[in-house]
């Protein structure tokens, strides 16, 4: 009874439709552009203007030891080096097509939103204002890091709840201010702040005796004792002050390149998680696995769908190395910095990288 009703209502219904098809036909192909046109990216053109050029342009810091740094030969080295290294390899199947861009704290983020550089990888945390203000945006997280004190190695020193009254070396221009009056307001502890126009300069000044410690990420720190005389006699204390995740921005106006930062970067990542590395690529094309033939291009088109080839993250991960091996040689145990894994460690063995997969 209830499905003989329904034909009959349909029917009279259909028979109305029918007679105004035209016009609704119109007024759908409308719509349907419409929608269309919408789903386009606003701007898709920094992928075409690095392929036409031959070369990404990558903003980079001027020299801190792990991440971005040049040799007596000016050859690259670093985590943030890596990177941009690695979407190079993914667009030109050539880690080589890069051509570094030196930049202060002070003018990074006015070269990235002017064009000069196609994407910044200077240690540079990933924060509200510089997305708003700025119009960037961080394609990922590469470093988990916080801000910490380095200070003379004293038996009686512990803790940075033992700084009241100290001078503080700081580069000024940076979020290490603000994370400052922040921490000492929040244990009602004094200090002074001894403001520098560069990492170079603060370290100076601390060396010298202008202050009697000295504050900056955590992974800075690890890179500025290298450079005291006597390295031994410093130490930093165990206390984290603030969230500061390091990782490359771009421009907002252009999604299909962000997506292109941002799954390169993830791809490292799922590829240290799958156990693929830069020595065992070429096995895991010959996987069946479907999440390792996704990674590699086997299967499916993510690759094509990004403007890239089906190879984009094998030609990352053989030619620069999963993050794991980017991590180890730059930063980590086997580098002179000898910095702990700690959170940069993976989701599964009690770190917090962690990458959606591809699929």
């Amino acid at each position: 009874m209830l499905s003989g009703w329904s034909h009959r209502q349909q029917g009279t219904k259909m028979h109305s439709r029918e007679s105004n098809w035209p016009t609704i036909c119109f007024a759908s192909a409308l719509a349907l552009s419409s929608v269309i046109v919408r789903a386009q990216p606003a701007n898709a053109q920094t992928l075409k203007t690095v392929k036409e050029r031959g070369s990404l342009a990558c903003g980079v810091n001027q020299g801190l030891p792990g991440f971005s740094s040049p040799d007596d030969k000016g050859v690259w080295s670093g985590l943030d080096v890596d990177l941009c290294r690695a979407i190079a390899a993914a667009i030109f199947n050539d880690p080589g097509k890069v051509r570094f861009v030196p930049l202060s704290t002070a003018e990074r983020f006015e070269a990235l939103r002017s064009g000069k550089i196609d994407v910044l990888a200077r240690n540079s945390t990933w924060t509200m204002s510089r997305e708003i203000d700025l119009g960037l945006s961080f394609a990922g997280v590469n470093y988990y890091d916080g801000q910490g004190f380095l200070v003379h190695k004293v038996p009686e020193m512990t803790s940075a709840l033992e700084l009241d009254g100290a001078k503080i070396c700081v580069q000024t221009d940076t979020t290490t201010v603000n994370n400052l009056i922040d921490y000492f307001q929040s244990n009602n502890l004094k200090y002074e702040v001894v403001g520098a126009a560069s990492p170079a300069e603060a370290l100076k000044d601390y060396d010298q005796g202008l202050c009697s410690v000295l504050s900056s990420d955590v992974s800075q720190l690890y890179a500025q004792r290298l450079q005291l005389a006597k390295p031994g006699d410093h130490i930093i204390l165990p206390d984290i002050i603030s969230k500061e995740p390091l990782g490359p921005a771009v421009r907002q106006d252009d999604p299909q390149w962000l997506s292109v930062v941002k799954w390169v970067h993830f791809a490292m990542i799922d590829a240290e998680e799958l156990g693929i590395g830069s020595n065992t690529v070429d096995q895991a094309l010959l996987s069946k696995k479907p999440d390792v033939m996704r990674l590699v291009g086997t299967e499916g088109d993510f690759g094509e769908r990004l403007g890239l080839t089906k190879a984009w993250a094998a030609n990352a991960i053989r030619t620069v190395g999963n993050y794991g091996e980017v991590f180890e040689r730059n930063v980590g145990s086997r580098s002179k910095l000898g910095i702990p894994r700690g959170l940069n460690q993976l989701w599964n063995i009690g770190g917090i990288q962690y990458a959606p997969p591809i699929r």
